[in-house]
């Protein structure tokens, strides 16, 4: 049975609860290390943040080596790759983005060479359509052995056998999402390409999608989908993580979640986290009424 992870998609919303970060929702103050305090309630993080290119040109080595050195052993992060790689070069080895992909596993090797480091998600972009059928194979065919790799589709195009074939030679989870897009409304069905599976929830909020809290109705039909994963033979590693990042409700929904998966209570810690977060939340939308 596949081993089940469960966390949010990123940790450092340093603003305040009412501007949508997790400060006083979640995180007690400003002054709280945030990765520490957060790797008390979950196993393993999405690092986003590496996407961007204004962010990712100022990390070095030394920025994963900080990460690896905050958070207890077994915790593990899924990076997601650079846009220069998927968004940019459109993972075209001919512009280049083979090289690319390769510099960025050199820089997060600290979590690599500390076995702390999760899946590889690579994102594409949503007007990346299957007409690119064989750009990405000739990206995939060069890409390093030894690193799970997730691969995130964002145009209805890519609903047909095909490119689930590829995933399937080349062990690449298909990411797994639950979004407001109707168009993506396949992405949310159990597609299994590879030894390890990927979910992510983004929210169903039509406009920003990630400001949105899961009632329990809305996540009960993920269970079914989650036990189908797990009782995969082939099946070792399931990352879940929630991106409805907005305020904390990442955080609460995967708490909640995890609570549906196991069957059984939320630690007191944990219960007590969700409630703070729940409270912030209800708080924070009863100023904004009272100033408008």
């Amino acid at each position: 049975m596949a081993q089940i992870s469960i966390g949010c998609s990123g940790w450092n919303y340093g603003d305040p609860v009412e501007k949508g970060g997790w400060v006083g929702s979640f995180y007690p103050d400003a002054q709280t290390k945030r990765l520490r305090y957060y790797s008390e309630f979950f196993p393993s993080a999405e690092l986003d943040a590496t996407f961007y290119e204004k962010f990712y040109s100022k990390m070095t080595g030394g920025t994963f080596y900080g990460m690896v050195k905050a958070t207890p052993q077994e915790f593990q992060f899924s990076v997601k790759a650079p846009e220069t790689v998927t968004h940019k070069k459109l993972m075209d080895v001919k512009k280049g983005a083979l090289e690319s992909l390769l510099d960025f596993l050199e820089k997060i090797s600290p979590l690599k060479n500390a076995n702390k480091l999760g899946a590889i998600l690579l994102q594409l972009p949503p007007s990346f359509s299957v007409n690119e059928f064989k750009q990405v194979e000739g990206f995939l065919d060069r890409m390093p052995a030894g690193y799970d790799y997730a691969l995130e589709f964002r145009h209805a195009s890519w609903q047909t056998e095909g490119p689930w074939e590829m995933l399937r030679h080349y062990n690449v989870a298909a990411v797994m999402t639950d979004s407001p897009d109707p168009k993506l409304r396949y992405l949310s069905d159990v597609i299994l390409t590879a030894d390890h599976s990927f979910i992510r929830f983004h929210g169903r909020n039509k406009g920003y999608w990630y400001n949105y809290l899961y009632q329990e109705e809305e996540l009960k039909s993920w269970i079914e989908k989650v036990n189908k994963i797990t009782n995969d033979p082939k099946a070792k590693k399931l990352r879940i993580y929630f991106n409805n990042h907005y305020g904390g409700k990442a955080v609460a929904n995967a708490i909640q979640f995890k609570e549906m998966i196991q069957e059984k209570e939320a630690s007191k810690k944990e219960k007590d986290a969700k409630l703070k977060i729940l409270n912030a939340l209800s708080n924070a939308t009863a100023q904004k009424k009272l100033s408008e």
